[in-house]
């Protein structure tokens, strides 16, 4: 079976305006690259429509009716300091949370093995009623909240790989039993949570702060920590929070990983997810700032997930 590649035209015009990390070209040199590889196991598929049933499974009315009352007509407006939006935003905010829905369905109905989202804005530091770190909407959590209520399932985890830690997926979920959440984070740093304390009610958070400075070795060792907690709670479907941004190269923050960590880490996790929900991965793009590793360490984790098949 192959790969899910869902991608949207309009998270190129979600335009955060001159200078911001978070930029166009994210999306767009991920796309590009893709695209001139041409292969063959990839399957290229659009978000799906996201009706307001689906969003309020994790976020609040107000702060949904409130993000769409938001985007500009013209020009630039914020939703907190650090996440900008323009005329373009909206398609692409509702887009990124549709991709993971598109990803699920696709690997529910057997359509592709395993998916990755590309889209922009991120998700993680969303939480139910609040925009922070460049994040809208909470795309990873929805699709958490997807697979529980339409699908059923009992045990959903997100690993969540990107440098910062994912507040808003980890307030979402702390008092949820059927979702585990580990995060692997540079710590003390944005957004200021993540510390090994913070468990959840059901002991459903794993957090794994680690110092700036952190290497492959180090990592990898400790990731070892959050496959282990993965294997006791056997999940039936596994969501990847992909941030690139612990790439040595990345401007935003201070962990020294390497493009080939990427393969690594995520071969680690799909060697998991089959022994207990047979492959079922979807993962979605969250952070990355430097356009040559995000490019490359983005093809390194696409390759583990076609192997897989």
């Amino acid at each position: 079976m192959k790969t899910g590649l869902i991608t949207s035209d309009s998270s190129q015009n979600h335009d955060t305006g001159p200078g911001h990390p978070e930029q166009i070209a994210r999306v767009s040199v991920i796309v590009d690259n893709f695209k001139k590889i041409n292969n063959k196991n990839l399957l290229w598929k659009k978000p799906s429509k996201v009706s307001d049933d689906i969003l309020l499974t994790t976020h609040d009315l107000n702060y949904i009716n409130f993000v769409k009352s938001s985007f500009p007509k013209t020009g630039f407006s914020s939703l907190d300091g650090d996440t900008i939006i323009s005329p373009g935003s909206k398609d692409a905010t509702f887009d990124a949370v549709g991709s993971i829905i598109a990803a699920i369905d696709g690997v529910e109905n057997r359509e592709f093995k395993n998916a990755f989202c590309c889209v922009r804005p991120p998700g993680h530091h969303s939480s139910q009623n609040k925009a922070a770190g460049f994040c809208i909407f909470n795309s990873i959590s929805i699709g958490a909240n997807y697979l529980l209520h339409k699908f059923k399932y009992k045990k959903i985890a997100i690993v969540d790989i990107d440098v910062h830690h994912g507040n808003g997926t980890q307030d979402i979920f702390y008092n949820n039993e059927n979702v585990l959440f580990i995060s692997t984070h540079q710590y003390p740093y944005y957004p200021g949570s993540g510390s090994e304390k913070e468990r959840g009610k059901f002991n459903n958070i794993k957090n794994i702060p680690l110092p700036a400075g952190t290497g492959s070795e180090e990592y990898l060792n400790a990731f070892e920590h959050a496959l282990k907690k993965l294997e006791e709670f056997k999940p039936e479907f596994v969501l990847i929070s992909a941030g690139f941004d612990a790439h040595e190269a990345d401007p935003l923050a201070q962990f020294r990983l390497k493009t080939e960590d990427y393969y690594l880490i995520t071969k680690r996790i799909l060697d998991i997810s089959k022994k207990f929900c047979n492959g079922n991965v979807v993962s979605i793009l969250e952070g990355g700032y430097d356009l040559k590793a995000l490019q490359e360490s983005t093809k390194r984790h696409v390759d583990a997930l076609i192997e897989f098949n």
